[in-house]
């Protein structure tokens, strides 16, 4: 695949935004005092470090096989009400600004999707953005879980 000037520029930004996710949700693993929340932080981290693999085949020409869907959906660990649960702020920070991070990076990859030639490229890209925004409601899923939504 050649890639135009216009789709190298969006990949060079899709790269980008998914080492900060790496690097943010790393971060967020070794901050959040929850051991459920500290999981789930690794778990989606390591589906970031999957999305950086594919951006960067892209970025070399090359459309990715995305295994006709075959791959596991992304999903947490059933959390079940947390009524007792003390909530903690500092966790309920980094979840609500994962959570945006993870609104912003779907917004990047939907502007990305209209702008390439390639359907195999587009494809790869809807595939990665429908795992962010499973990655949003995994987030959002804890928050409810533990009393952090209105």
């Amino acid at each position: 695949m050649k890639l135009t000037q216009k789709e190298t520029m969006l990949l060079q930004d899709l790269k980008t935004s998914e080492e900060i996710c790496i690097e943010k949700y790393g971060q967020y693993a070794d901050k959040a005092e929850d051991p459920a929340l500290r999981e789930l932080f690794l778990e989606i981290r390591s589906h970031e470090k999957e999305h950086l693999n594919t951006i960067e085949t892209l970025m070399g020409g090359t459309v990715p096989m995305m295994g006709g869907g075959q791959q596991p959906k992304p999903q947490a660990p059933a959390a079940a009400p947390c009524d007792n649960c003390p909530k903690s702020e500092k966790d309920e920070y980094l979840l609500k600004d994962a959570l945006d991070t993870e609104k912003h990076v779907s917004s990047v990859y939907d502007t990305c999707i209209f702008e390439f030639n390639d359907p195999g490229a587009r494809d790869a890209l809807n595939h990665i953005q429908k795992e962010e925004q499973e990655h949003g409601k995994m987030l959002y899923d804890y928050m409810a879980s533990h009393g952090m939504v209105a």
